[in-house]
């Protein structure tokens, strides 16, 4: 009998920052099988095979499932965090802007940062025994802020036990879909009013009130300078104008949008639609030095309350935060 069927699942394998298939890969290492029929299955999904739990696809099974045994009631939290966290990806648009993630065990975490003057970014030519120009690197003076965002899911038992688990599915992963959109706003809200260190996105504005022109993105890619534009944030009618300009007519971009969906502006920079900018400004960005997103673990539940099927108020969350790390790497056009 191979080793994942052995294996004794208890609450006490929920740990604080640690999700159940981290503990578990490391009781079941995946890579002991490798070249047998279960390789491409994480420790998780090796058990959800061992008690043939299907929650996806034709003849996915009931609630019930997880509940057949003291064992398989365990995995029930890790399936409903899974399922948020596919949710959370499929709304992402923040590996679209955060230049790193930093996950911490605790709740205070400051950041670092450098704020380089233009002599510092010139990098000039250093005669012979002569200076060479410092680029400082130093602590932030606040913590991040890190904030927690989740859902309570409301329910019974009762009520759900003969529900299929793909139609439960959906409905986790719409609550992961609100997770990240709170998130996103979180993060358009620390890089226009900074992250409580006294950085807040300066910029410019367009030339005509109400409107965006192809000049004014022109001015906004050259206000980023020596950083890169390679990302735009926009609400909804900044979005509308932008794709109705004539640069937007290029067949390449044209192609692009219209086969994949996938908005790219006329100097090559993602457009990202959000609804957590006001409508009179757009953002941008480089997306590779601007953003730190510091998290307090992954998505968590109240595991205590799923595996004893006391659904009524089980709460599932994430703690997040947000840090500026090169102050001139974003900027706004008001418009």
């Amino acid at each position: 009998m191979a080793l994942y069927e052995n294996i004794t699942l208890e609450k006490g394998m929920y740990q604080t920052g640690k999700s159940l298939t981290d503990v578990l890969e490391k009781i079941d290492p995946s890579e002991n099988y490798k070249g047998t029929e279960l390789d491409g299955l994480d420790a998780f999904s090796r058990q959800l095979k061992r008690f043939d739990i299907k929650v996806s696809g034709v003849g996915s099974d009931c609630v019930e499932k997880f509940f057949q045994t003291s064992n398989s009631s365990a995995l029930f939290p890790e399936y409903v965090s899974r399922a948020v966290m596919q949710g959370m990806e499929e709304a992402d648009a923040l590996s679209d802007i955060v230049a790193t993630v930093t996950m911490i065990d605790g709740m205070d975490y400051r950041s670092i940062t450098s704020n380089p003057t233009d002599d510092d970014k010139s990098l000039a030519a250093v005669g012979e025994g002569a200076v060479i120009p410092q680029t400082v690197v130093k602590t932030q003076e606040n913590l991040v802020k890190l904030q927690k965002r989740g859902r309570m899911l409301v329910s019974s038992y009762e009520a759900l036990r003969f529900q299929r688990l793909d139609l439960f599915t959906v409905t986790l992963k719409q609550i992961g879909a609100y997770i990240a959109k709170a998130q996103l706003n979180d993060a358009v809200n620390v890089i226009l009013n900074g992250d409580g260190n006294n950085n807040a996105c300066s910029g410019i504005s367009t030339a005509t009130a109400d409107t965006i022109t192809y000049a004014d993105l022109v001015s906004l890619w050259a206000s980023l300078s020596p950083y890169k534009l390679n990302t735009i944030l926009a609400p909804t009618g900044a979005m509308t104008q932008i794709l109705k300009m004539d640069e937007m007519k290029d067949a390449v971009a044209g192609l692009n949008f219209q086969g994949s969906g996938k908005m790219v502006t006329p100097l090559g920079a993602n457009l990202i639609h959000t609804s957590s900018i006001s409508s009179d400004l757009i953002i941008g960005l480089d997306k590779n030095c601007a953003l730190e997103m510091v998290k307090a673990g992954d998505v968590t539940t109240d595991y205590d309350k799923l595996i004893d099927r006391q659904l009524e108020r089980a709460t599932i969350s994430c703690i997040a935060g947000f840090a500026k790390i090169f102050v001139g790497a974003s900027k706004k056009l008001t418009y």
